[in-house]
């Protein structure tokens, strides 16, 4: 198993340092992707740009009637809040991925598999603690959740953490990990 946490031949904080710098970047990216996503989606459906989307999610915490009535300090905690989401599933991804062999069976479909369990986990856990209203679950509209988050969530932070870990994506065999 590659040294995350440990010693091994490198000075620790060149292999954390290393570490972050991948979670934090790979983070950033999927982060800003899932953003842009989320938007170029609200434009299709509505055919308006939805310039609160950042208030909404800041709604997560302060309640809507509130973070509706906010400015840009508002937007910006729902911004903060937003990457803070991608940060977190990024960096569980690669904290579990040397844990989980089968997660190095292929990164395409592991990646659209991890879009379908972050989906979920925000819609089922992380959601109902928020005062955000739910919605009733919508076949048709899941799959296209789905798609379009392991398009631009999940097959990156796969992608991403087989190249950090130097696995290849079909072969155990090529499992670097052990």
């Amino acid at each position: 198993m590659p040294c995350v946490f440990a010693l091994c031949g490198e000075p620790n904080h060149i292999i954390m340092s290393r570490f972050f710098k991948t979670v934090l970047l790979t983070g950033l990216f999927v982060g800003t992707t899932d953003l842009i996503a989320a938007y170029i989606t609200q434009w299709i459906k509505t055919g308006n740009f939805a310039e609160k989307m950042l208030l909404y999610i800041a709604g997560g915490a302060l309640g809507l009637e509130t973070s509706m009535q906010g400015g840009n300090g508002v937007a910006l905690l729902g911004l903060l809040f937003h990457y803070f989401i991608a940060f977190s599933f990024t960096l569980f991804f690669f904290v579990v991925f040397p844990r989980v062999k089968f997660l190095s069976f292929n990164k395409y479909l592991i990646g659209m598999l991890y879009a379908v369990f972050v989906s979920e986990v925000m819609s089922n856990i992380i959601l109902p603690l928020t005062p955000l209203p739910t919605s009733p679950f919508n076949i048709s509209r899941a799959i296209i959740h789905w798609y379009t988050l392991g398009v631009v969530l999940g097959i990156p932070i796969v992608y991403n953490t087989y190249k950090y870990y130097g696995v290849g994506s079909k072969d155990f065999s090529t499992d670097k990990r052990e």
